[in-house]
C-alpha cells in the first residue's frame, strides 16, 4: 500500500505572525526584517503585498525599498514564532503523531494509518488547512503525496492556503515539466551543473543515464534522479527526545568586519562553547568540522575537515575550526560573518580511540576537568555567570 504523506508549510510565516498585532497594516507591503544597527539588514519574511512589488527573502531593506518605497520594515519576534509553531503542530497531532519538523514553520506528515478515522490525504490536509486558519489565523499551503519529496514540492506549487496533490498516475504530468531548481536538495550551484549538461527540467533528471550522473555528481547523481523518478522512500522521522542531529552549528555577524586571526578566536571560542554544550545534552562527540566564513563583499566559503577522534570539548572545538581558518584564509578581505559546524557526531559511548602519546589526548582531559566545572557554575548561577578571560572586554 501506498504511504500517504503531506508537507504542511505556514505561509510567509514571520509576516503573517507578526501582523496578527498589526490588522491595520494587513493590507500594506510589509517586511519583517533583521537589524540594520547589528548588520542583519536583510528581509527575512514578506507579506503577499510584498511580493507581488517583487520584494524577496534575503535581499538587503535599501534593495527592498527600492522595489516597494511605501515598505513598512517590522522587527522579527521569534518568541511568537516559536509559540505560533507549537500551536500549529498541535493541530497537526490531531491527525497523526508521526511529524516530522523541517525548520520552525514546515512540516511533514505520515497519515497512512489515518485514513480510516478521518478520510483521504486530500480531505485530511484540507481540514487541517482550515483549522490553521480558522483557530490560529495563518494560512499554510500542503501538498499530499506518496512521498516527502513530491509531498514538499506540492507544497510549493500553490500558494498561498492551497492543497496541491502529486498522486502516482499524474507526477510526471504535474512534476516532470518544473525546473531542477524546484526539486529538493538541489540548489543553486548543483542547477547550473545541471543546465551545463543540458539538463533544464525534472524530467530531464529522470531520463539521464546513470554512468553521467555518477560521473559528475557521485551517488548524489543516482538520489536525485530517483527523487525525479518518484522513488524515494526516506520515512518521515519524529523528532524525539533521543533524535541525533547530523550536525550542530552557529555563525555570528559582529558590528564590525573582523580584520585578523584574534577576532575569529575570540568569536569561536564562544561558538563552541555553546555547541560543546548542546553535544554534552545528547551525549554526542563530532569527528568533523566544517568552517563558514562570508567576506565583506559577501563572498560565503566553507571548509570540511575529518579528525581521527571525536571531541565534545570547547576548546578542542575552537582549536581545530582556528586551525582550519588559519590553514585556508590570509585575510585579503576583512571578514563580515564567521561559524562553524560540528559535523560527523556520534554517540559518546561509541566513540572508543586509542589516544595518540604525542598528541591533544592530556589538553582534552584537563579541558574536559574545566569544562565540566563551567557546566555546573553555569547550570546554578545562568550562562553569564562565568566566562573565558578571552571574550572579557572592558570589565574590572
Amino acid at each position: 500500500m501506498d504511504r500517504t504523506i503531506l508537507h504542511c508549510d505556514l505561509n510567509n510565516f514571520f509576516a503573517s505572525v507578526s501582523l496578527l498585532e498589526c490588522q491595520t497594516l494587513k493590507n500594506e507591503p510589509v517586511a519583517v526584517c533583521g537589524s540594520v544597527e547589528d548588520r542583519h539588514g536583510i528581509v527575512l519574511a514578506k507579506n503577499e503585498v510584498a511580493k507581488k512589488y517583487g520584494v524577496k527573502t534575503a535581499e538587503v531593506i535599501w534593495e527592498a525599498k527600492l522595489k516597494c518605497p511605501n515598505l513598512v520594515i517590522l522587527p522579527p519576534n521569534y518568541k511568537k514564532y516559536e509559540e505560533y509553531s507549537k500551536k500549529t503542530r498541535a493541530i497537526y497531532e490531531r491527525y497523526t503523531d508521526i511529524i516530522e519538523p523541517f525548520g520552525i514553520d514546515e512540516c511533514w506528515l505520515d497519515v497512512t494509518g489515518s485514513k480510516l478515522l478521518f478520510g483521504s490525504g486530500e480531505e485530511i490536509a484540507n481540514k487541517i488547512r482550515l483549522q490553521v486558519k480558522y483557530e490560529l489565523g495563518l494560512t499554510i499551503s500542503v501538498g499530499v503525496s506518496f512521498n516527502k519529496v513530491f509531498a514538499k514540492l506540492g507544497s510549493d506549487m500553490k500558494k498561498p492556503d492551497a492543497v496541491t496533490v502529486i498522486s502516482r498516475e499524474n507526477f510526471k504530468e504535474k512534476v516532470w515539466p518544473l525546473p531542477v531548481s524546484d526539486l529538493l536538495f538541489i540548489g543553486k550551484k548543483t542547477t547550473e551543473r545541471l543546465n551545463r549538461l543540458g539538463i533544464y527540467t525534472i524530467g530531464d533528471i529522470g531520463i539521464l543515464d546513470d554512468l553521467t550522473l555518477k560521473r559528475h555528481f557521485g551517488k548524489c547523481g543516482i538520489d536525485l534522479k530517483n527523487n525525479a523518478l518518484g522513488l524515494d522512500n526516506s520515512p518521515v522521522t519524529p523528532y524525539t527526545e533521543d533524535y541525533m542531529p547530523k550536525s550542530i552549528g552557529r555563525s555570528v555577524t559582529p558590528k564590525k568586519d573582523i580584520s585578523g586571526y584574534d577576532g575569529v578566536w575570540k568569536i569561536y571560542v564562544e561558538l563552541a562553547e555553546d555547541i560543546a554544550g548542546q553535544l554534552h545534552k545528547k551525549g554526542l562527540v563530532a569527528t568533523g568540522i566544517c568552517i563558514h566564513i562570508r567576506t565583506n563583499d559577501l563572498e560565503v566559503k566553507e571548509i570540511s575537515k575529518t579528525f581521527r577522534n571525536g571531541t565534545d570539548c570547547s576548546m578542542t572545538l575552537a582549536k581545530r575550526a582556528m586551525e582550519m581558518i588559519k590553514a585556508n584564509f590570509f585575510f585579503e578581505r576583512p571578514l563580515r560573518s564567521v561559524g562553524f559546524r560540528a559535523i560527523n557526531l556520534k554517540p559518546k559511548c561509541e566513540s572508543g580511540y586509542q589516544n595518540d602519546l604525542f598528541g591533544d589526548s592530556l589538553f582534552e582531559e584537563k579541558e574536559e576537568i574545566i569544562e565540566n566545572s563551567i557546566l555546573d557554575v553555569r547550570e546554578k548561577y545562568g550562562n553569564k555567570s562565568i566566562k573565558r578571560a578571552v571574550n572579557v572586554e572592558n570589565e574590572p
